[in-house]
């Protein structure tokens, strides 16, 4: 078969996750790039031959030979997009050889997530600028993302009916399309009801966000609803004026989030849910976290630990 057979069973494939599947965007777009770099390949006119060509794919990336050498993480994600791939090509009749059961996942590099002690994320909160209106919805912002566990996009796609103050919690859609209800604390709540009472309403009156299901939660200068970036800045700007710059990315809330939950006694699979994981064993990584803090707290106030 030809490159432009791989190129007719990719977008099939493609469908297949985006529509049947229901797989969110940003995966969908993931697992299109990963094909697109192996149908440049130089194997890919053996593709459905058998694992040859994958295989040889997958060196190439590890090694650098089609160009710089993929991180671990990087590489596993690629292999599990052509083994998805290959089962959907085995299970059509696309391929006679079942490729998707030679194709093994890399081992993945346990990297821990940097996380902030609980007295660091108070300075990093306290560190935003309230003095404007934007400051009050960035304090608000950062207050929701650490009150509970959210990817950073979450809150950016939240509308207003799925915020409830009264009742102390959010409704999150994450990936997958997983909907989950998180409870949120009194601080968050008590920042997101001057964010909604004092600073969002002007900035809804400019019209260009919408008022389907109450309008997004959280709107930017220009009215419409807030973007990444503006969002990473404001992040970004609090982290350098709290003087923990270095420390913080734009999961750095969510992974503390867990960390001081699983510190406190959480049960793993109740910081599972409220993470929206949709298996424990990325949960898991969080308890090597907290077992490395133990062992740290114990070597410090042990006095037979050394």
């Amino acid at each position: 078969m030809t490159s432009r057979s791989f190129e007719e069973a990719a977008g099939a494939f493609l469908d297949h996750v985006r529509v049947e599947r229901g797989l969110s965007a940003a995966t969908v777009r993931a697992y299109g790039a990963d094909l697109r770099a192996f149908d440049r390949s130089r194997s890919i006119a053996r593709w459905a031959a058998g694992p040859e060509a994958a295989l040889e794919h997958l060196a190439a990336c590890a090694a650098g030979g089609d160009g710089r050498a993929l991180r671990p993480t990087s590489l596993r994600r690629r292999a599990a997009t052509l083994r998805s791939f290959y089962r959907f090509a085995y299970a059509e009749g696309l391929t006679r050889v079942d490729v998707a059961t030679r194709l093994d996942l890399p081992r993945g590099s346990r990297l821990l997530p940097d996380t902030l002690t609980v007295d660091e994320v108070v300075r990093l909160l306290e560190a935003v600028d309230t003095s404007g209106p934007d400051g009050v919805r960035d304090r608000a912002l950062l207050e929701l993302l650490y009150a509970a566990g959210l990817r950073v996009s979450e809150p950016l796609g939240l509308d207003l009916e799925d915020l409830s103050l009264d009742g102390g919690f959010v409704r999150v859609v994450g990936k997958g399309d997983r909907e989950r209800l998180v409870p949120i604390g009194d601080e968050a709540i008590a920042w997101l009801g001057r964010y909604l009472a004092e600073v969002r309403p002007a900035l809804l009156e400019m019209g260009r966000a919408g008022t389907v299901r109450g309008g997004p939660v959280f709107i930017g200068d220009r009215g419409r609803r807030l973007g990444r970036q503006r969002a990473w800045e404001a992040i970004r700007a609090a982290a350098a004026r709290a003087g923990l710059a270095e420390r913080v990315s734009p999961h750095t809330l969510r992974h503390s989030f867990a960390t001081h939950l699983l510190e406190g006694g959480a049960d793993l699979r109740v910081v599972q849910e409220l993470l929206g994981h949709a298996s424990i064993s990325t949960t898991q990584l969080y308890t090597h976290v907290t077992g490395e803090r133990v062992r740290e707290i114990y070597a410090r106030a042990h006095p037979r630990a050394r």
